[in-house]
């Protein structure tokens, strides 16, 4: 019995029963002699479901913002607003040297990266030791010179935010942004990715590796603009595009949501009863759109063409993909949800979500930080997710926060995160 995807990282069953791995994969997931850890069989699939070491992080170079969108968590902030330390960020850079393997990083947050100072110094300083850099920016600081230079750091994929196709649309959602402007600061983007002599001028190698994303926050006033953005994208040359529901920060945003409907259902008890659904690639058409919605709604798991679609509820993109997340400030929290305190509404019932910092890299490593016993006893809870249904309930008065819930669940709970309902996802 052999489990292969790439020659270097695969997993054989031996002749006395056991999983034996290769090298590769053992380094890259942290599996050594001795290791014992959960395993999930989804179909004909393994799924290591602790990850062992932390292999995403995201780092929020400032909470600070140029524009004041319609949409934004600032809306409801009472906290200090700031920008990430030299001190805290070679902090943070002497920690990543020390670990292997290497994560991800996402330059990120709740604020605008390109509007830190020294975003590029940043990126080119991680380049060097880790393998993957991303950042995700609104595109209005996107000039031309900065984006030769987010080429020549290394960065590997930059995600841009348009929300709206047109300038009315689009303005009416990212107050104080030019949809033109953005579109031309892409399009210089894009042209330097794809020109040679535009490489040149860079002082990189033609055969960059930088890919350009779209990241489209979705709701009722520009969800038909959703083709027209991808459209966009294309032209573009993107290779990622990401569509996101709104997270309604106030309460006049709660109109604006596009699952309703799904939340109004109570999920099913587990184990979820329901069936796993394969379904052959078919038109999307008048006949068609009502049934077929009916069996994805209704379906524990679905498989379009042989390609998986949506996965059951409840489980945490942040703790199986091995997340940690840095604010401005120095601290660590498990996922963007708990790194800053705020206020959100769910079906216009308002929730205050506080703030989870395992504690700061200024006092700790951030070895120590994701091998924090009360970190490991979080990320097994949100595992089991034995918590209360808050975010398709919500009826009680303890879904109004997150510091506990009815099933005796104490603080942090995460019942009523929507990114475990796979309804907000972030890139």
């Amino acid at each position: 019995m052999k489990f292969q995807t790439k020659k270097k990282n695969r997993m054989e069953m031996n002749k006395q029963g056991s999983l034996a791995h290769s090298k590769d994969l053992g380094s890259t997931n942290g599996i050594k002699s001795g290791f014992t850890e959960p395993i999930g069989l989804k179909n004909t699939s393994l799924d290591l479901l602790r990850p062992r070491h932390l292999l995403k992080l995201y780092i929020e170079p400032t909470s600070q913002c140029n524009l004041n969108c319609r949409t934004c968590i600032r809306r409801t902030w009472n906290e200090p607003m700031g920008t990430m330390s030299e001190d805290v960020f070679d902090r943070v850079m002497e920690d990543i040297a020390l670990i292997s393997p290497k994560p991800i990083i996402s330059f990120g947050g709740f604020g605008e990266p390109l509007s830190h100072p020294n975003i590029i110094e940043m990126i080119t300083r991680v380049k060097k030791v880790c393998s993957h850099v991303e950042l995700i920016t609104n595109g209005t600081l996107l000039t031309e010179e900065l984006s030769k230079k987010l080429i020549r750091a290394g960065l590997d994929i930059l995600w841009v935010s348009i929300d709206g196709a047109s300038p009315d649309s689009y303005a009416d959602i990212r107050m104080g942004a030019n949809l033109p402007k953005i579109l031309e600061n892409v399009a210089h983007f894009s042209n330097i990715l794809k020109n040679d002599l535009a490489y040149n001028l860079c002082g990189v190698v033609p055969n960059a590796k930088t890919s350009l994303g779209i990241a489209f926050v979705a709701m009722k006033r520009n969800i038909s603009d959703l083709q027209e953005i991808l459209n966009l994208a294309r032209k573009f040359g993107a290779h990622y595009f990401l569509v996101t529901n709104v997270l309604p920060y106030t309460k006049e945003l709660c109109k604006e949501v596009l699952y309703r409907d799904i939340l109004r259902e109570v999920p099913p008890p587990s184990p979820d009863p329901r069936p796993i659904l394969s379904m052959p690639l078919m038109d999307v058409s008048e006949s068609t759109r009502d049934p077929l919605y009916w069996l994805m709604h209704y379906s524990k798991s679905v498989t379009w063409g042989g390609l998986k679609l949506r996965s059951s509820i409840n489980r945490c993109p942040f703790i199986e993909s091995g997340v940690g997340v840095i604010g401005w400030d120095g601290g660590f929290s498990p996922c963007l949800s708990l790194l800053h305190d705020h206020v959100s509404y769910y079906m216009d019932r308002e929730r205050f979500s506080r703030r989870w910092i395992i504690g700061n890299v200024k006092e700790k490593s951030l070895s120590e930080l994701w091998h924090d016993p009360e970190h490991i006893s979080f990320r097994e809870r949100v595992q089991k997710f034995d918590f209360a249904p808050c975010a398709y309930c919500g009826g009680c008065e303890m879904a109004k926060t997150n510091e506990e819930d009815c099933q005796g669940n104490e603080f942090p709970t995460c019942g009523g995160c929507l990114w475990a309902q796979g309804v907000i996802q972030c890139p």
